[in-house]
């Protein structure tokens, strides 16, 4: 290795420091999924991720030390890619852990020496930093490396004690900085300052583990955990001015630059800006679907659409109009492949989850950026009339540089502002978010300091502050046309807007109303308190492979969450035992149901979850008083469990059926094992058809029937996947893997449940086949005992209808045929009849039409009127009074109100456009809408404002064309 600082290549600074920690014992392990298996985090964040239940003391290591390059994922700070020089959203952590082997002293000598005498780096060029009570690392530094005192420096709690989460192990940390401007000397050394320091390695002294509560307890062992950025050192290395102009980033700028006919270097900042953008995500997005991650509208699958929605963006930004992110996805590939594999070997899925992600979006954007430059333009309007209030509302205190607000000016001013719906709007906000205001007028103030001419600017930020864009067409732009909050207000920050986030947030919550799909949850109270009783508590034993029953040690109870030493009848407990037959939520099969007994004891076990490595029993008690240490007897209810085997087998095969007769790339995209049915999601971009549903039907119980034997075993991982064992999504795998083989049938890695024979199922049947997300499908079936529940369902169903039609249960479809079209019929005849009674109705009106100015103007509610009637009734008045406005509101049904607004041509002269009126006036009624210029409508949700509404149309009417 060269003493002499010299260029090095992403992947030489990787291998240089693998190879340094290998020849010093430490074990080089493969890089963990993205998918962490801690569920408090949703993605892997950190290089220590991985070994948290070693540090916690719940899992043995295989080694003392170990020495990884960690690929990571962080979106917290996400606005700041690409306008630093090193945020990211992927970047790989490098790093050497000690498991209560070394601690400090070697720790702090091997970061020194790799830093000097591998990596080249000049001390002159070096400082560090410690927590600024370790006067241990303090001393390490200053006596054994031979620090000066002056280039190290103590921090306080936020920047050198690390934590992994908000709870898990944490401790001190100790961090080295590159100084690249040395020769302006020790005095006033500030680290924050980025533009001549970089922190480039993160000493962690792992001694204590934080709780839900905040608690810190000692760790069994003392750990260390360091983290040393690759992304960071390529820039030092390679002297470049940031990151992404590294090798392990430029390339992919570069292919986006070329696709887009551009020069990066002769480039204006806001382009490099979207390059890098480009640059970062796409090897976010590469590594994650890499990883099995498919983008959806929650979770993990909300930031990889995120993310390939930034990147799309972005290239439209720089000139890009076709399809592009599959070309910079392969340059990706490229300069990832070797250093993990998996990139290449998913390229086929990486592609066409782009293809399609980016096909999806495109179709949308066009219209929404369109719309949401319509709404901006709009606010900006409206903010521009805002400000001329603001301003005299304004002063500077002469005796300290800061602005001032006299809040009753500035509502006098609010007051005096045309239309209603903006003046309520302001004056709410200025009722709800005073406090807030004050803060945005401090801040913009101190851009003041003594120059006054400021003052419309500073006008501008308070405007953008009380008037942003409304929370309900941030919702609109997200529910209809796919934009993010996130793509909104980076959209809207580039026009210079805030965007109403609680309001946005208010909309989601509506919508989230609606059900949901069952999903696996996390008790993270069971969990925090698992963390603390991991140290004295014995791991679970799982017996249930083969075993319905055992005696068993409770090892600790749970009562909400909190660890008890005891619990009574009628008591809902979590109860964690030594060892257990039963089977605990994984895999998409749900926990095992049965008993917990003793002397006296009988405890009804509902759901069993993994936590780590404790099987944690969810249950209630039904008799007697449970302890810790008491002895017991755990047992499954066997009734359930063949239920749960029969269907995880069932999903096995249907996993075969679906390769074999529509796709064998067909992958699976998630999965449901109950006791009354199975659910099985996969990759698939279109429908099935109705034979294919068919064919996947028969083949299933065609194998059933052919009673193919079940072969368990347990192999090493690689000779699993070399003999062709199909993984199951989203799961985890050691060394060694248990694979469920039924032979020139299915071939799985599994820790499931499943029948030793599949003519044990008995019979399977799908009931449904839908789409459930982009490029994903869903299959719903039962098998083995459940069918007859199904069945049984289904014939009580039929005989009910039998006995209401009054007709044999075959001769059903058509008599229901025969209603359809009955009833169709007679809707029709209504609609007309609801017609011609709204046009009777509305012909009354005329005699009440009104005359304003050169127009005529009718404002009035029609009782009982549907909207389409109501439309209808609009229309004909406008055309027989001719120029003039028509407004009229109806309540069709309770808490539903209707407003139609129609306005002839030359109201439109007049600046008034039909659906901006009824939108705002519908606001009153809890509501909104619009339409064309001419003719538009809308709704409401309460009907007493109505009347409200319509005084507030009739008045602006008059006050517009008066």
């Amino acid at each position: 290795m060269s003493s002499n600082p010299h260029y090095l290549s992403g992947n030489e600074i990787r291998n240089i420091f693998l190879d340094f920690f290998a020849q010093r014992d430490h074990q080089i392990l493969p890089s963990a999924s993205l998918v962490p298996e801690d569920p408090t985090v949703l993605l892997t964040i950190a290089g220590m991720l991985p070994f948290k239940p070693i540090f916690l003391g719940q899992r043995t290591p295989e080694f003392k030390r170990a020495t990884t390059s960690q690929k990571c994922i962080r979106t917290n700070d996400i606005e700041n890619v690409g306008r630093t020089k090193r945020h990211h959203t992927f970047f790989e952590m490098l790093g050497n852990f000690s498991f209560g082997d070394y601690f400090k002293e070697q720790a702090i000598a091997w970061g020194w020496e790799i830093s000097t005498q591998v990596f080249g780096f000049s001390p002159k060029n070096l400082v560090v930093s410690v927590f600024e009570d370790d006067d241990e690392a303090f001393g390490i530094w200053r006596d054994q490396i031979g620090v000066p005192v002056a280039r190290i420096k103590r921090l306080g709690e936020d920047d050198n004690f690390w934590v992994s989460g908000p709870t898990g192990p944490c401790g001190p940390c100790s961090e080295i900085y590159y100084d690249f401007h040395p020769e302006r000397g020790d005095e006033n050394i500030d680290l924050e300052d980025d533009s001549r320091f970089i922190e480039f390695y993160n000493l962690v002294f792992m001694q204590y583990n934080r709780d839900a509560s905040g608690n810190l307890t000692p760790l069994q062992n003392k750990n260390i955990d360091t983290g040393m950025g690759l992304e960071r050192m390529a820039q030092i290395l390679q002297k470049v001015p940031n990151n992404y102009e590294t090798d392990l980033i430029f390339p992919i700028i570069q292919t986006a630059a070329q696709i887009a006919g551009i020069d990066y270097h002769k480039s204006d900042e806001k382009t490099k800006t979207s390059l890098k953008v480009i640059g970062d995500h796409v090897r976010s997005v590469v590594h994650m679907i890499a990883d099995e991650i498919r983008a959806s509208n929650v979770g993990r699958g909300y930031v990889l659409r995120r993310l390939i929605r930034r990147v799309v963006r972005h290239g439209r930004l720089i000139g890009i109009s076709g399809e592009f992110t599959t070309q910079v996805a392969e340059t990706a590939i490229a300069l990832s492949e070797s250093a993990y594999p998996n990139v290449r070997q998913r390229e086929a899925a990486i592609k066409a989850e782009l293809q399609r992600e980016e096909a999806n979006f495109l179709t949308t954007l066009d219209r929404g950026e369109k719309i949401l430059a319509d709404i901006a333009k709009n606010v900006l309007q409206e903010q521009k009339t805002l400000q001329k209030v603001i301003i005299p509302s304004l002063k500077l205190d002469q005796q300290q540089p800061n602005l001032q607000l006299d809040e009753q000016k500035l509502r006098e001013g609010i007051s005096q502002l045309d239309g209603q719906k903006f003046k309520e709007a302001i004056s709410l906000h200025l009722e709800l978010e005073r406090e807030k205001l004050l803060e945005t007028i401090k801040a913009a103030g101190n851009m003041l300091k003594d120059e006054v001419q400021k003052l419309p600017e500073v006008a501008q930020k308070i405007a953008s502050f009380l008037n942003p864009i409304s929370g309900v067409d941030a919702f609109t732009l997200y529910d209809t046309y796919g934009f993010p909050l996130e793509l909104t207000e980076e959209i809207a920050a580039e026009n210079d807007l805030a965007v109403d986030v609680a309001g946005f947030e208010a909309e989601m919550d509506k919508q989230r109303q609606r059900g949901r799909e069952a999903h696996e949850t996390i008790d993270l109270t069971v969990q925090g308190s698992l963390d603390k009783l991991a140290e004295h508590i014995q791991v679970t034993e799982f017996l249930g492979y083969t075993q319905p029953a055992t005696t068993a040690k409770v090892e600790a109870i749970l009562v909400e969450g909190v660890s008890q030493e005891e619990a009574e009848a009628g008591t809902q407990v979590q109860i964690v035992l030594d060892k257990t037959p039963f089977y605990a939520e994984s895999g998409g099969q749900i926990g095992d149901r049965g008993y917990i007994s003793g002397d006296g004891i009988v405890v009804r076990v509902e759901d069993v979850k993994k936590e780590s490595d404790f099987f944690v029993h969810f249950g209630r008690i039904e008799r007697g008083t449970v302890r810790v240490g008491d002895n017991i007897t755990a047992q499954i209810d066997p009734a359930c469990r063949r239920r749960a085997q029969a269907n995880h087998t069932a999903t096995h095969l249907l996993q075969a059926a679906l390769k074999k007769i529509v796709d064998d790339g067909i992958s699976q995209a998630g999965s449901l094992v109950s006791f009354d049915r199975l659910r099985f999601d996969f990759n698939c971009p279109r429908a099935l058809t109705a034979e294919e549903v068919q064919q996947i039907e028969e083949q299933v119980n065609t194998w059933i029937a052919e009673a193919h034997t079940a072969k368990v075993e347990v192999l090493p991982l690689a000779e699993a996947k070399a003999r062709g064992a199909v993984a199951m999504f989203g799961e985890k795998y050691g060394e060694e893997v248990r694979v469920i083989d039924f032979p020139s049938v299915s071939m799985e890695l599994c820790g499931g449940t499943h029948v030793s024979n599949t003519a044990e199922i008995g019979v399977f049947k799908i009931i449904s086949e839908a789409g459930v997300a982009s490029g994903v499908r869903r299959i719903e079936a039962v098998s083995g005992p459940a069918i007859l529940d199904y069945l049984d369902l289904r014939d009580k169903i039929v005989k009910d209808l039998s006995d209401r039609f009054k007709v044999k249960p075959e001769e059903l479809p058509d008599r229901i045929t025969s209603l359809q079209s009955e009833l169709r019929t007679s809707q029709k005849e209504l609609e007309t009849l609801k017609v011609q009674l709204a046009i009777a109705k509305s012909d009354s009106l005329l005699q009440t039409a009104e005359t304003v100015g050169d127009y005529k103007i009718i404002v009035a509610q029609l009782e009982d009127v549907d909207p389409e009637s109501l439309k209808t009734a609009a229309e004909r008045l406008l055309q027989k009074i001719g120029n003039g406005a028509v407004v009229l509101g109806s309540v069709p049904e309770a808490g539903k109100v209707s407003i139609v607004a129609a306005f002839s041509p030359e109201v439109n002269k007049k600046g008034l456009q039909a659906g901006k009126f009824v939108g705002a006036i519908a606001k009153i009624c809890g509501g909104g809408g619009g339409g064309r210029p001419n003719l538009a409508q809308a709704g409401g949700r309460d009907a007493s404002k109505l009347p409200e509404a319509l005084r507030q149309a009739e008045s602006e009417l008059k006050s517009a064309l008066g």
